[in-house]
């Protein structure tokens, strides 16, 4: 009985105080090019496709007009091209981020999904909204109005159908995003 309740003791002080000491010590992959944790994925896509849930709002409270979409192509172009690209044309960051940045504006490996198009208006409004936690997506919640986040997530959730004349001009007309690493010029001589 005795060894058995020092075992677990031991066990309950001993196993923090590993993980403490990897994480101190320990080769933890932290980098972009260092390979995922075990399951890593699974980790953090279920809690957070959990909270989503809670959390989504229904139905946008402003309609799918013309005027959504280039107001959403504006803001898409402005601020989420230079990570998520554009039609034809991929970013260098959002490539270059771990996990990388979705192009938002082109068709899934398999399928016909464009960007997030399979997702309801609100959980892109969430994401965009509150960010997510180490990928790279930054919260707009004090950048955006709400009904510039609801624009550019109209606009993505339609982005798997054909968009009208104005989006797409200014969608095929923004500066193309980095496609390369600028590499400052004194970078190799330090």
């Amino acid at each position: 009985m005795v060894r058995t309740l020092l075992g677990i003791v031991l066990g309950v002080l001993l196993v923090p105080l590993a993980v403490a000491l990897y994480l101190r010590y320990g080769k933890v992959p932290v980098a972009v090019a260092d390979p995922p944790f075990p399951h890593e994925e699974q980790i953090v896509s279920v809690p957070l496709q959990a909270r989503i849930k809670q959390e989504t709002i229904g139905a946008p409270p402003i309609q799918s007009t013309e005027a959504t979409f280039v107001a959403g192509a504006r803001i898409y172009t402005e601020r989420c091209a230079v990570c998520h690209g554009l039609h034809g044309r991929k970013s260098a960051i959002g490539a270059d981020m771990y996990p990388s940045a979705p192009q938002l504006l082109e068709k899934h490996h398999s399928g016909n999904v464009v960007g997030v198009s399979d997702d309801p208006a609100g959980e892109t409004y969430w994401k965009v909204y509150n960010g997510i936690r180490l990928t790279g997506m930054p919260a707009f919640e004090h950048q955006l109005s709400e009904t510039e986040m609801w624009q550019v997530s109209l606009l993505l959730a339609n982005a798997d159908k054909p968009l009208p004349p104005g989006a797409l001009e200014i969608l095929n007309h923004a500066p193309t995003p980095p496609t390369e690493a600028v590499v400052p010029h004194n970078a190799h001589e330090q």
